[in-house]
Parts: C-alpha cells; structure tokens; sequence
C-alpha cells in the first residue's frame, strides 16, 4: 500500500529564510505562549505584535481561538484533538518563520509532550517557549469568557485546569507571572529577550 508521504515532496523556495531574514532587518523564531485560559496569553502576544510592529518588524500573531473557527474547525478538545489543533499551529507557525517573520503563537497547549515535539520541528533557538503564569483562581476571577463558569456547572466538559489537566512547563525560555507582571513590563521583557538572543537589533529600529 502506498503512503500518502510516497507522493509528495517538500518544494524548496529560491528565497532562503536568512535572505528574508536580511531583507527585513531582524531574525525569525517563534514565541509559543502557553498558560491557562485568562492567563493572558492572547493580550501579551497582541500587545508585542504592535510593539513589533512599531519597530517596523514581520510579526505575526496565531491565536488558538481564531484557528480553531478557521484551519482547526472540527477539531474537539480530547486528548488527541488537542494535540492536531497544536500540530497544525505549530506547522502554520513553522512557515511564518520560514518567511521571516516573528510569529507569536497563543495557545493553551496543556501538554508537555505536544510542546517537547513543537520544540523539535523548528531550528536551533527558533522555538520560545514563553509560559504565562497565573493561579487557576485568578483566571477564574479573570473569566473573559465566562468559561470557567460553564465548566465548574458542567456545561463544558474536558476544560484545562478544571476537568483536563494543564502540565506546567519544565523548562520554558521565558516565565512571565501575569498576577504581578504588567502587560507593558511583559512586552519589556519580551523585546529585550529577542535583542538578547539576536532576532531584534540591539539598538535602533528594525527592518525597513
């Protein structure tokens, strides 16, 4: 039986990565903010995409809830529908590093292992795990959504942190603590760490 994988083949681009990387003035890597939900993971990526964008640098934010209504629509929130739903943002992530850009994603991503096989599809310092802290019980102060809520009645099933477990990660490049860190502070820490590691300039402005 012929698998799928024996008939297609991956289509290099005449363009490399470091020439688009060169073109825009600043690295590409990926900044995989992971948290529960109400953490603030969604709010950080945004507020860095504009302070990126200030900078005049190629950013891009993927967020797990527009995901899910567009390329992961169908997908459940099992076990393993979960780990497809990180799997295709990752791979979608993969490919706006590959274009240059700095891609932040925002997702619950309550796996470690799911995290650990991200880790291993992008290169050397390309993947940024950053994990945004907060107590369960100041999410569910927080509720945006009014999921906790919902959870706690049993409305929704199979919820991180109430009824699906959340794996804390072990070893992220970045804890930010949203309870005691302001967003502004957040995103300091967060352009200074890209200076840091060589994606932002060190001085001045980035890209054209």
């Amino acid at each position: 039986m012929q698998l799928e994988s024996d008939r297609v083949a991956w289509h290099s681009s005449k363009v490399s990565k470091q020439s688009r990387q060169l073109s825009n003035g600043h690295g590409s890597c990926v900044l995989w903010f992971t948290g529960l939900s109400g953490s603030g993971k969604s709010t950080l990526a945004a507020e860095l995409e504009l302070a990126l964008h200030e900078l005049n640098c190629k950013s891009y934010v993927l967020d797990g809830d527009n995901l899910r209504l567009g390329l992961n629509r169908g997908l459940g929130f099992s076990q393993a529908d979960r780990s497809e739903n990180i799997r295709r943002i990752g791979e979608t992530a993969r490919l706006f590093v590959d274009a240059g850009f700095i891609t932040l994603a925002a997702a619950i991503t309550p796996y470690q292992a799911d995290r650990e096989l991200l880790r291993t599809r992008f290169g050397q310092d390309e993947f940024i795990e950053v994990y945004v802290r907060c107590a369960i019980e100041e999410c569910e102060r927080r509720d945006p959504k009014g999921l906790y809520r919902k959870a706690r009645s049993g409305e929704i099933r199979q919820f991180t942190g109430i009824s699906a477990p959340y794996e804390a990660p072990r070893h992220p490049e970045l804890e930010i603590n949203s309870e005691k860190v302001t967003v502004a502070e957040s995103v300091s820490i967060l352009l200074n760490y890209l200076r840091s590691r060589g994606c932002l300039p060190a001085e001045g402005k980035a890209g054209g």
